[in-house]
């Protein structure tokens, strides 16, 4: 089948030059903007979305029109034999507040670089991060409005125990495959922001990295029309993961603080704390940012507090490095 080519509402451009300098409370508060890729403002009356017309994609039998990859109340399934029954609190959700969890997580929990991949996770762990959501426990670190954690906040605090239990066991069910390629390189595409991430630009010019972890989609398209098939590439400095191992073993300034010692040897997660080998770095970074900035202070976070205490951003950058490196 052809793919289609659509205009997604959030599909707006933006430079990564801009999101390095497009907020300065982030500026203020120690947490880098580029970390954030903002979607630009969209128009105040946008075109409706199409009803009619079915969007594929190459790798799947399923069809879904622009209006129902829109919808926050259907999880646009294109992989259905990739996972177990969804409970209908992550399939549909429930309106007008309750959104469907499998639409911003995927079906299959897979996730994407804006918000967190749930497959494999340990339910209570799940449940913990969900009432921390509920009680500000757990905000974003980034001052200015962003629309994944808004929407995940909002979602949590209207969404009733049976239906997080029911959503928490199924994602700790699913597995988690691998999502992300970690790339080290000095320069990497001029790139634009789609969906809440960068994709390279049409100029094919390439840009300085410096000291950023930018995580790209290299399908614009597929990203948009929620393709958790569709693996991520993410750039970072060279040598970034070597030294991200240095910290993992043997933490940035403490035996104590190394991530192993919490994360087990390969960093799958022991017990009730989490998996994140393989998983989304640029996701990993914020909340490594928002633990040092107290925008995460449930208890079950009151570890990593200390772990970040006097991690540096470049620190950050090299850790999450080698655990998105690892195989999930």
């Amino acid at each position: 089948m052809a793919v289609a080519s659509i205009l997604i509402g959030s599909a707006v451009v933006m430079s990564a030059h801009a999101a390095d300098v497009s907020n300065e409370d982030a500026a203020a508060f120690n947490v880098p903007a580029w970390v954030f890729p903002l979607n630009a403002a969209e128009a105040t009356n946008p075109a409706p979305y199409d009803k009619a017309m079915p969007l594929h994609l190459a790798n799947s039998p399923a069809a879904f029109t622009e209006a129902e990859l829109h919808d926050l109340f259907n999880a646009p399934d294109w992989h259905a034999a990739s996972h177990s029954a969804m409970p209908p609190i992550v399939a549909h959700g429930h309106a007008p507040d309750a959104y469907a969890c499998g639409y911003c997580h995927s079906p299959s929990g897979q996730g994407r670089p804006e918000n967190a991949s749930l497959a494999g996770l340990p339910a209570d762990y799940i449940l913990n991060q969900v009432t921390d959501f509920k009680t500000g426990a757990r905000r974003s670190a980034f001052r200015g409005s962003y629309l994944p954690s808004v929407l995940m906040i909002h979602a949590a605090t209207h969404t009733t125990d049976e239906d997080l239990s029911a959503a928490a066991e199924y994602f700790a069910a699913q597995v988690l495959r691998p999502r992300v390629r970690v790339v080290e390189r000095n320069r990497v595409p001029r790139s634009r922001i789609v969906g809440w991430v960068y994709v390279a630009d049409q100029s094919g010019k390439v840009e300085p990295l410096g000291q950023r972890l930018l995580e790209f989609a290299p399908d614009a398209v597929r990203h948009e029309n929620r393709d958790d098939e569709m693996s991520y590439i993410a750039y970072v400095p060279p040598g970034s993961i070597g030294r991200g191992k240095r910290i993992a073993q043997a933490g940035s300034d403490s035996p104590a603080n190394a991530c192993t010692s919490c994360h087990g040897p390969q960093l799958r997660g022991v017990g009730p704390i989490p998996s994140i080998a393989g998983r989304s770095p640029t996701y990993i970074l914020r909340q490594l940012l928002a633990f040092q900035t107290g925008a995460r202070s449930g208890v079950d976070g009151l570890p990593m507090r200390t772990v970040v205490k006097n991690l540096n951003i470049n620190g950050m950058i090299d850790a999450t490095a080698y655990a998105a490196s690892l195989p999930p």
